[in-house]
C-alpha cells in the first residue's frame, strides 16, 4: 500500500559497525585505517548536511475542524446515525435522538522547509495533504520559535503547498538539480517523523522517474531507501552538499511505517510549482490534447516498429493543439522536445510543464516511417477538460433553447438534447432527443458551455433536472 505520510527511522549505525567489524578482521592494518577513515568522512558529511539544513527545516502542526461523525459518533448515536436509519428509519419509537455534538478540534503534524524570502516574510514548502484541511497552522523552528502560518498557494494535483510566515533571520535552503542525481547516490532526509523534531536519516537514490503510482495526478518521483515515516511529509530530501533535490511525500508500506521504499517529488518539479504558487497562488499547465496508451509487443509488430518503445495515440481531442498540428489516432509518440518517452506519466508531466504559447517538437512514427511535428502548447483549462470528459461519459449532445421554445414552454433557461450516444449512460437511463435539461447539479444551464462546465463540477456524478412532455423529474448518473 502506498501511503501519503501525514500528520525516518532506519539507522545507518548498525550497517556502519558491521562494515567496520569486517574491515577490522579481514584487512591489513593500513587498509583498515583507510576504511575507517572513509567511514568517518561519510559520517562527517551527514553531520555537515544536518548542521547546514536543520535551521531551515520546520515542524508543522495543523489544527483541523472535524465533526463528531468523523470519529464514529455522528449525531450522538454510538455507531453512527446512518446505521440506525438503515434499520429503523427516521422515526425510532420510544427513543429520542440525541443532539449533535459540537465539532471537535483535531491536530496532525508534518514537515516543511524555507525556500524563499521577501522582506520580513519567509516562504515554506510542504505537501498539500499536510495542510489541506487546516483551520490553523503553526510552524516551529529548530531553535523553538513558533509562528502562525497561512497558505500562500496550494496545488492538490502535485501535492505541493507554499506557506507564509512573518519572520526574519530564517535561512532558506538552496536548490539542487534533481536531474543530475544518479541511482546509488547518497541522499539525506530531514523532518519530524512521529513528531520527533529534526530527525535525519540517510540512504541512497533507489530509482528515478517513478510514475503511475496513483499517489498524485502528476508524478515523477525519486525513490529512496532513506527512512521516511509519518510526519516526514513535506520535509526536504538533500544531497551531500545540503541542497534540496526533492520533497519527501509518500512511502510504500503494509504496516503504516517505513519498509525501505520512500518517494520524493524531484526538485525540478517542485521548484517550478513553488515559484508559480509564490508568484500568483496558482499553477498554469500546458495542454496538447492527446490520449495515449502503452505499446505492447504485438502492437509494435503490427505498426512496424523495431522496438517496444513510445506511446500509441488512441485519441486526439477535438480543437486541441495536437489536432491542429495534424496528429492522428494510431500515430506512435516516440519523443517530446528531444526526450524519449517510455510511459504515459512522462508524457503527461512534460506536456503539463511546457509553457503555454511555446512550440515543442513531437517525434512520431506513422505508416512505417518517423515523422516530426511542431505543436504550439495551449493552456490547460482543468474545468473545461473535466467538463468535456464528463460530457463524453454522459453521452448527450445539447443545444440552447430557441426563443420560440423558451416562450412556448415559459422557460428562462435550459438546453435541448439533440442526440444520445448509443450505449452511453444517458441511453441506458432512457433519455431521448427532445428532452430539456433545466439544471445540472442544481445549476441552471442555458447553453452547451454552461452544461459542460456544470458537468465538470460533478466529480464523477451528476444530478439532472429534466423536462419531458411537460413533466419535470430528477435523474442521477454516475460514471466513476
Amino acid at each position: 500500500m502506498i501511503q501519503n505520510m501525514f500528520p525516518g527511522a532506519r539507522w545507518c549505525l548498525p550497517v556502519l559497525l558491521l562494515v567496520a567489524g569486517w574491515l577490522a578482521g579481514a584487512l591489513p592494518a593500513h587498509a583498515r585505517a583507510e576504511g575507517l577513515e572513509s567511514l568517518r568522512q561519510t559520517g562527517k558529511a551527514f553531520s555537515s548536511v544536518a548542521r547546514k539544513a536543520a535551521p531551515s527545516v520546520v515542524f508543522i502542526q495543523v489544527e483541523e475542524r472535524t465533526s463528531a461523525g468523523q470519529a464514529g459518533m455522528h449525531d450522538g448515536w454510538p455507531f453512527g446515525d446512518d446505521l440506525f436509519r438503515r434499520f429503523f428509519g427516521d422515526d425510532l419509537p420510544g427513543l429520542t435522538r440525541p443532539s449533535p455534538r459540537a465539532p471537535r478540534q483535531a491536530t496532525s503534524q508534518g514537515s516543511g522547509f524555507v525556500f524563499a524570502h521577501r522582506g520580513d516574510r519567509a516562504y515554506l514548502l510542504t505537501n498539500h495533504h499536510v495542510v489541506e484541511d487546516a483551520a490553523a497552522i503553526t510552524v516551529r523552528l529548530q531553535d523553538g520559535r513558533e509562528y502562525p502560518a497561512r497558505i500562500k498557494g496550494a496545488d492538490a494535483k502535485s501535492d505541493v503547498a507554499v506557506l507564509e510566515i512573518t519572520a526574519r533571520g530564517v535561512p532558506a535552503l538552496a536548490w539542487g538539480d534533481s536531474s543530475r542525481l544518479e541511482v546509488g547516490e547518497w541522499v539525506v532526509a530531514l523532518g519530524n517523523p512521529f513528531g520527533l523534531s529534526h530527525s535525519l536519516t540517510a540512504g541512497v537514490v533507489s530509482a528515478k522517474g517513478r510514475t503511475s503510482l496513483g499517489i498524485n495526478d502528476y508524478e515523477d518521483f525519486i525513490q529512496t531507501d532513506a527512512a521516511i515515516n509519518p510526519g516526514n511529509s513535506g520535509g526536504p530530501l538533500l544531497n551531500l552538499d545540503g541542497e534540496v533535490v526533492g520533497m519527501n511525500t509518500a512511502i510504500f508500506s503494509k504496516s503504516g511505517g517505513y519498509m525501505g521504499v520512500g518517494f520524493a517529488i524531484p526538485s525540478h518539479l517542485v521548484r517550478n510549482i513553488a515559484e508559480q504558487l509564490l508568484r500568483s497562488g496558482q499553477v498554469v499547465r500546458g495542454y496538447i490534447g492527446l490520449q495515449v496508451q502503452p505499446l505492447s509487443a504485438d502492437l509494435a509488430e503490427a505498426l512496424d516498429l523495431r522496438s517496444v518503445r513510445g506511446l500509441l495515440v488512441n485519441q486526439v481531442n477535438p480543437g486541441s493543439p495536437a489536432e491542429r498540428a495534424g496528429i492522428r489516432p494510431g500515430d506512435v509518440l516516440l519523443g517530446f522536445a528531444g526526450q524519449p518517452l517510455q510511459d504515459g506519466g512522462q508524457y503527461r508531466n512534460r506536456a503539463a510543464q511546457a509553457r503555454p504559447g511555446e512550440e515543442v517538437a513531437l517525434s512520431l512514427w506513422r505508416d512505417g516511417r518517423p515523422l516530426e511535428v511542431r505543436v504550439r502548447v495551449a493552456r490547460l483549462d482543468e474545468a473545461a477538460l473535466q467538463g468535456a470528459e464528463a460530457a463524453r461519459a454522459v453521452g448527450l449532445v445539447v443545444r440552447a433553447l430557441t426563443p420560440e421554445e423558451a416562450r412556448r414552454g415559459r422557460l428562462d433557461w435550459g438546453v435541448v438534447v439533440t442526440a444520445v450516444q448509443a450505449g452511453s449512460l444517458a441511453a441506458l437511463a432512457g433519455l431521448a432527443p427532445g428532452t430539456v435539461i433545466l439544471e445540472v447539479n442544481r445549476q441552471p444551464v442555458a447553453g452547451p458551455e454552461e452544461y459542460a462546465a456544470a458537468l465538470g463540477n460533478g466529480d464523477g456524478q451528476v444530478l439532472l433536472r429534466l423536462l419531458e412532455q411537460g413533466r419535470s423529474r430528477q435523474l442521477s448518473l454516475r460514471w466513476r
